[in-house]
Protein backbone atom coordinates (compact mmCIF):
# COMPACT_ATOMS: atom_id res chain seq x y z
CA UNK A 1 0.00 0.00 0.00
CA UNK A 2 1.22 3.50 -0.91
CA UNK A 3 4.31 2.44 -2.83
CA UNK A 4 6.16 5.72 -3.54
CA UNK A 5 3.10 7.81 -2.55
CA UNK A 6 2.94 7.58 1.25
CA UNK A 7 0.61 10.41 2.39
CA UNK A 8 2.93 12.06 4.95
CA UNK A 9 1.12 15.42 4.96
CA UNK A 10 -2.38 13.91 5.21
CA UNK A 11 -1.38 11.56 8.03
CA UNK A 12 0.41 14.32 9.98
CA UNK A 13 -2.57 16.68 9.74
CA UNK A 14 -5.04 13.90 10.56
CA UNK A 15 -3.04 12.88 13.63
CA UNK A 16 -2.78 16.50 14.79
CA UNK A 17 -6.59 16.87 14.47
CA UNK A 18 -7.20 13.56 16.28
CA UNK A 19 -4.91 14.54 19.17
CA UNK A 20 -6.64 17.92 19.45
CA UNK A 21 -10.03 16.29 20.13
CA UNK A 22 -9.56 12.74 21.38
CA UNK A 23 -7.71 11.83 24.59
CA UNK A 24 -5.43 8.79 24.36
CA UNK A 25 -7.52 6.91 26.92
CA UNK A 26 -10.50 6.80 24.51
CA UNK A 27 -10.99 3.58 22.54
CA UNK A 28 -11.46 3.94 18.78
CA UNK A 29 -13.37 1.90 16.23
CA UNK A 30 -11.74 2.76 12.90
CA UNK A 31 -13.89 1.97 9.87
CA UNK A 32 -11.90 -0.09 7.39
CA UNK A 33 -9.30 -2.79 7.63
CA UNK A 34 -6.08 -2.28 9.57
CA UNK A 35 -3.94 0.21 7.65
CA UNK A 36 -0.87 2.41 8.07
CA UNK A 37 -2.82 5.15 9.84
CA UNK A 38 -4.40 2.77 12.36
CA UNK A 39 -0.85 1.66 13.16
CA UNK A 40 0.20 5.30 13.65
CA UNK A 41 -2.70 5.81 16.08
CA UNK A 42 -1.62 2.73 18.05
CA UNK A 43 1.99 3.98 18.21
CA UNK A 44 0.63 7.24 19.64
CA UNK A 45 -1.03 5.25 22.47
CA UNK A 46 -4.60 4.93 21.20
CA UNK A 47 -6.52 1.67 21.56
CA UNK A 48 -7.75 1.01 18.03
CA UNK A 49 -9.94 -1.74 16.62
CA UNK A 50 -10.64 -1.91 12.90
CA UNK A 51 -13.51 -3.43 11.01
CA UNK A 52 -12.50 -6.55 9.12
CA UNK A 53 -13.33 -5.77 5.51
CA UNK A 54 -17.04 -6.53 5.63
CA UNK A 55 -19.24 -4.55 3.26
CA UNK A 56 -20.64 -2.00 5.72
CA UNK A 57 -23.24 -0.89 3.20
CA UNK A 58 -24.83 -4.28 3.92
CA UNK A 59 -23.38 -5.50 7.25
CA UNK A 60 -23.11 -2.97 10.08
CA UNK A 61 -22.86 -5.48 12.91
CA UNK A 62 -19.34 -4.30 13.84
CA UNK A 63 -20.74 -0.83 14.53
CA UNK A 64 -23.70 -2.11 16.50
CA UNK A 65 -21.56 -4.04 19.00
CA UNK A 66 -20.52 -0.84 20.73
CA UNK A 67 -17.72 -0.81 23.29
CA UNK A 68 -15.83 2.06 21.67
CA UNK A 69 -15.64 5.72 22.71
CA UNK A 70 -14.90 7.21 19.30
CA UNK A 71 -15.77 6.23 15.74
CA UNK A 72 -13.31 7.19 13.00
CA UNK A 73 -13.50 6.90 9.24
CA UNK A 74 -10.52 8.28 7.34
CA UNK A 75 -11.11 8.38 3.58
CA UNK A 76 -13.75 5.62 3.73
CA UNK A 77 -17.12 7.34 3.26
CA UNK A 78 -16.45 8.15 -0.39
CA UNK A 79 -16.38 4.39 -1.08
CA UNK A 80 -19.78 3.71 0.52
CA UNK A 81 -23.11 3.71 -1.24
CA UNK A 82 -24.96 4.45 1.99
CA UNK A 83 -22.99 6.36 4.64
CA UNK A 84 -26.32 7.56 6.09
CA UNK A 85 -27.16 4.21 7.72
CA UNK A 86 -23.55 3.76 8.84
CA UNK A 87 -23.78 7.04 10.78
CA UNK A 88 -27.14 6.03 12.24
CA UNK A 89 -25.62 2.81 13.61
CA UNK A 90 -22.52 4.29 15.28
CA UNK A 91 -22.63 3.50 19.01
CA UNK A 92 -20.37 6.26 20.32
CA UNK A 93 -20.97 9.91 21.11
CA UNK A 94 -17.90 11.21 19.24
CA UNK A 95 -16.58 10.76 15.73
CA UNK A 96 -13.91 12.00 13.38
CA UNK A 97 -14.41 11.60 9.65
CA UNK A 98 -12.24 12.75 6.78
CA UNK A 99 -13.12 12.64 3.11
CA UNK A 100 -11.49 13.73 -0.12
CA UNK A 101 -13.29 16.72 -1.56
CA UNK A 102 -14.71 16.75 -5.05
CA UNK A 103 -12.36 18.52 -7.43
CA UNK A 104 -14.16 20.44 -10.15
CA UNK A 105 -11.24 19.92 -12.52
CA UNK A 106 -10.93 16.15 -12.10
CA UNK A 107 -13.37 13.24 -12.53
CA UNK A 108 -14.34 10.95 -9.63
CA UNK A 109 -11.69 8.32 -8.90
CA UNK A 110 -12.28 4.75 -10.08
CA UNK A 111 -9.80 1.89 -10.20
CA UNK A 112 -10.46 -0.45 -13.10
CA UNK A 113 -8.81 -3.39 -11.33
CA UNK A 114 -10.00 -3.13 -7.70
CA UNK A 115 -13.75 -3.01 -6.97
CA UNK A 116 -13.13 -1.59 -3.46
CA UNK A 117 -10.90 1.21 -4.75
CA UNK A 118 -13.59 3.43 -6.22
CA UNK A 119 -15.30 6.62 -5.10
CA UNK A 120 -19.07 6.50 -5.17
CA UNK A 121 -19.22 9.90 -3.46
CA UNK A 122 -16.83 12.76 -3.88
CA UNK A 123 -18.04 15.18 -1.27
CA UNK A 124 -18.31 18.90 -1.09
CA UNK A 125 -17.95 20.09 2.50
CA UNK A 126 -21.63 21.02 2.82
CA UNK A 127 -22.68 17.50 1.78
CA UNK A 128 -20.77 15.83 4.61
CA UNK A 129 -22.02 18.50 7.02
CA UNK A 130 -25.62 17.84 5.96
CA UNK A 131 -25.17 14.07 6.21
CA UNK A 132 -23.91 14.44 9.78
CA UNK A 133 -26.70 16.85 10.72
CA UNK A 134 -29.40 14.55 9.27
CA UNK A 135 -28.06 11.58 11.27
CA UNK A 136 -27.99 13.41 14.61
CA UNK A 137 -24.43 14.75 14.85
CA UNK A 138 -23.23 18.26 15.70
CA UNK A 139 -19.95 19.37 14.13
CA UNK A 140 -17.62 20.90 16.72
CA UNK A 141 -14.55 21.44 14.52
CA UNK A 142 -13.53 21.13 10.90
CA UNK A 143 -10.43 21.61 8.76
CA UNK A 144 -9.47 21.48 5.06
CA UNK A 145 -6.11 21.14 3.38
CA UNK A 146 -4.55 20.82 -0.06
CA UNK A 147 -2.66 17.91 -1.56
CA UNK A 148 -0.17 19.44 -3.98
CA UNK A 149 1.41 17.23 -6.63
CA UNK A 150 5.13 17.58 -7.28
CA UNK A 151 4.62 17.93 -11.02
CA UNK A 152 4.31 20.72 -13.53
CA UNK A 153 1.03 21.54 -15.22
CA UNK A 154 -2.40 23.08 -14.78
CA UNK A 155 -3.86 20.30 -12.58
CA UNK A 156 -0.84 20.25 -10.21
CA UNK A 157 -1.13 24.04 -9.89
CA UNK A 158 -4.86 23.75 -9.12
CA UNK A 159 -4.14 20.99 -6.57
CA UNK A 160 -1.73 23.30 -4.77
CA UNK A 161 -4.46 25.90 -4.14
CA UNK A 162 -7.69 23.84 -4.03
CA UNK A 163 -8.51 22.02 -0.77
CA UNK A 164 -8.54 18.24 -1.31
CA UNK A 165 -9.29 16.88 2.16
CA UNK A 166 -11.96 17.74 4.71
CA UNK A 167 -11.97 16.46 8.29
CA UNK A 168 -14.63 16.96 10.96
CA UNK A 169 -14.98 16.26 14.65
CA UNK A 170 -18.61 15.81 15.71
CA UNK A 171 -20.55 14.80 18.79
CA UNK A 172 -23.94 13.18 18.97
CA UNK A 173 -26.74 15.71 19.45
CA UNK A 174 -28.18 15.57 22.94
Amino acid sequence: MYENTFPHKRYALTLEFLKKHIPVNNSILDLGVQNPFSEIMKKEGYTVANTTGEDVDVDQSALAKGGYDVFTAFEIFEHLLNPFTVLQNVKSDKLIISVPLRLWFSPAYRSKTDMWDRHYHEFEDWQLDWLLEKTGWVIKDRKKWTNPAKKLGIRPLLRSITPRYYIVYAERAK
